[in-house]
């Protein structure tokens, strides 16, 4: 735990280091402010003296100590928050960029690390535990300088009006930070599992939003209830605990420094009676003030450490996301295709998710250009693992996958996937106009460009209807959209690009016969002179298809057209005939 919290630290450093200037008119505005606010006491002590001296009272003397106290703590105050300003920019510019980083990372991982991961968790990392970090990191901030300060300023002061009580103060009131270490030790790994949970929470929440049809429809709301209390208690019990432990912190300091400060007052109030004074009753006055003013930024350490523990558990949740390794860099010698044909190669690939668990093995495939390949078969055969193959989202873990005979291991990822359009089933669409969310692929396009598309996709009737048309605004994920209209939307997405590859995975599953039978013809029209690969549930849509690829736990088992595989009488055809059976 030790080892986490300083490796923690030393990343947050290194974020706040870039930062240098502001901090360094952080602390120089804290010093003066601090500094300026030592010599209070020792003018009210000056004017105690002066009072018990005199016989009649000076208050001209007192107004003119009064005025100088008076401008002494405006200065400091306008100097607090002077210093409160930068603080808030570091604050905030340090967490600025430690979105940046997170998100530029979660841009650059592997989509197994995304996979494996729920969004709800890694969202909290990026939005609540960088909030919780910033608010550990601004009262860290807010305390420590002026901490620092005041405990050298005060220790100078009080060493100049007695040197033994000072040491008395110095040597016991470091025990209530030897307190609060032993209570702070005990508490990170609940600060930890609160974060955790905290995060398991969020990934819950955003689940059960995103599904609440499908929870409707199978009545699960009592189950989601009793499964989101659960997770409820243990935060609540993980919070109550580290906040409860962390809390015992502040009332044992503050214990150990009031032994320390009635010891004080009792040691110098019988200097100050003594026969031979050794010290006056105004510099004794002084002196309290300094001691309490000395142990004070102890006692904050006690509130802070409450922050900062719970500030140290989020952060390295944050500092794991972002040490994540991201996804294998293009090598330095990557090629940049350029004037791809399609000609398409896997030979004896081998792949899976998991080490323990084979999925495909020896895959062999030779697609030319202009070919269009179907690829059928049960749930969970690797039709969409071949997919992630092709575009590169995955590595295989044996043979190789090649266009126009290159491996795809040695060309940039961008140069592969641009030459490739995309039409899934599920269907994603980013906040903005209809027209840009088609242009996404290529936003050079011109509004002509985009309504021939769109037309050629049959979306451009139901975009006509919309209020604006094109320039509709739709929300994240194509707000009140059909499901089909998301897809057609989709489709106009590719028809605007035309590579010279083509990936459908079930790509119409969410539109009507009748559009689907337009769309087809389309297709057919797009994928002349383009290598093209289905996937399909629907047989009856691949029947016009070059070849049709019949997998079964990760291998082709069958290959051939449509009427060669109807008539081999294999998986196929049971597959096909299974469509028509009452």
């Amino acid at each position: 735990m030790k080892k986490i919290k300083n490796g923690t630290i030393k990343k947050a450093l290194k974020f706040i280091g870039k930062y240098k200037y502001l901090l360094f008119l952080a602390v120089l505005f804290a010093a003066v402010s601090a500094s300026l606010m030592l010599y209070v006491p020792i003018l009210v002590g000056s004017a105690i003296d002066f009072i018990v001296a005199k016989d009649n009272v000076d208050f001209e003397s007192i107004f003119a100590i009064l005025l100088k106290v008076g401008v002494i703590v405006g200065s400091a105050a306008l100097l607090q928050w002077l210093m409160n300003t930068v603080n808030n920019r570091i604050t905030y510019h340090v967490v600025r960029d430690i979105r940046n980083e997170a998100f530029k990372k979660i841009e650059k991982l592997p989509l197994k690390y995304i996979d494996s991961h729920s969004y709800g968790d890694i969202v909290s990392r990026v939005i609540a535990d960088v909030d919780t970090f910033a608010d550990g990191l601004l009262m860290g901030f807010t305390n420590l300088f002026t901490g620092v300060v005041t405990i050298l300023g005060t220790l100078v002061f009080m060493l100049t009006i007695d040197v033994k009580i000072t040491l008395v103060v110095v040597l016991l009131t470091p025990v209530s930070m030897l307190v609060a270490k032993f209570i702070t030790s005990r508490t990170y790994s609940m600060f930890t599992k609160q974060s955790e949970t905290r995060g398991e929470q969020t990934a819950f929440i955003d689940e059960m939003i995103g599904n609440q049809k499908v929870v409707s429809a199978f009545a699960h709301e009592d189950e989601n209830l009793e499964k989101f209390d659960d997770i409820n208690n243990r935060l609540e019990k993980y919070s109550l605990k580290a906040t409860f432990y962390s809390s015992l912190t502040n009332p044992g300091t503050r214990f150990v420094n009031g032994l320390v400060y009635a010891g004080v007052a009792l040691t110098g109030a019988f200097s100050a009676i003594g026969a031979a004074p050794a010290i006056t009753v105004g510099g004794l006055v002084s002196f309290l003030s300094y001691a309490n003013q000395y142990a004070k930024p102890f006692n904050e350490i006690s509130g802070i450490i409450t922050e900062l523990n719970n500030a140290l558990a989020c952060a390295d949740r944050v500092f794991e996301l972002i040490e994540q390794t991201p996804e294998i860099p293009d090598t330095e010698n990557a090629a940049v295709l350029k004037d791809v044909k399609g000609d398409i190669t896997l030979k004896e690939v081998k792949f899976s998710y998991s080490p323990d668990q084979r999925l495909i093995e020896n895959l062999n495939l030779n697609a030319k250009s202009g070919m269009r390949v179907a690829i059928v078969g049960p749930t969970g055969c690797g039709k969409t693992t071949l997919i992630n193959l092709l575009m590169r989202f995955y590595d295989v873990t044996g043979g190789s996958v090649s266009v126009d005979e290159n491996d795809i291991r040695n060309v940039t990822r961008k140069s592969l996937r641009k030459n490739f359009g995309m039409v899934l089933q599920e269907t994603w669409l980013d906040e903005g106009t209809v027209r840009d969310n088609i242009a996404f692929g290529n936003p050079d396009a011109t509004l002509d460009e985009v309504v021939a598309a769109a037309k050629a996709a049959h979306a451009h009737s139901f975009i006509k209807r919309l209020p604006n048309g094109y320039d509709t605004v739709i929300g994240e994920d194509g707000g009140n959209l059909s499901q089909g209209q998301k897809q057609l939307l989709c489709i106009a997405r590719v028809m605007l690009c035309l590579p010279p590859m083509l990936i459908l995975d079930e790509a119409t599953s969410s539109i009507d016969t009748r559009t689907e039978q337009r769309i087809q013809k389309a297709f057919a029209k797009m994928m002349n002179g383009r290598t093209s690969f289905i996937v399909a549930h629907r047989l009856s849509t691949i029947r016009e298809t070059d070849v049709i690829l019949v997998m079964k736990n990760g291998n082709i088992i069958e290959q051939g057209n449509h009427d060669e595989l109807l008539k081999n009488g294999g998986f196929y055809a049971e597959l096909y005939n299974s469509q028509f059976a009452v």
